[in-house]
């Protein structure tokens, strides 16, 4: 893991087109703006976590898909 310390106003490069701007520090907040093309997604961690879990509760489970598999063929 790479850390970088910056001060307002200060930014860097993620890539050739990824630029990372600290905007204010306030407190322990940091209010950062990001600069990339559309195409790449930016998700902050907790939405991230969020839809994993998601994901996992309307993932169903093998065994819970051959119960329903066989019941179906009946």
């Amino acid at each position: 893991m790479l850390v970088l310390t910056r001060k307002t106003g200060e930014s860097f490069f993620i890539g050739d087109d990824i630029e990372i701007t600290v905007r204010s520090i306030r407190g322990d907040g940091v209010r950062i703006a990001i600069d990339a093309p559309r195409e790449v997604k930016i998700l902050r961690s907790e939405l991230k976590e969020a839809r994993e879990i998601n994901m996992e509760s309307v993932t169903p489970e093998a065994a819970a898909i051959d119960a329903l598999r066989s019941r179906l063929k009946k």
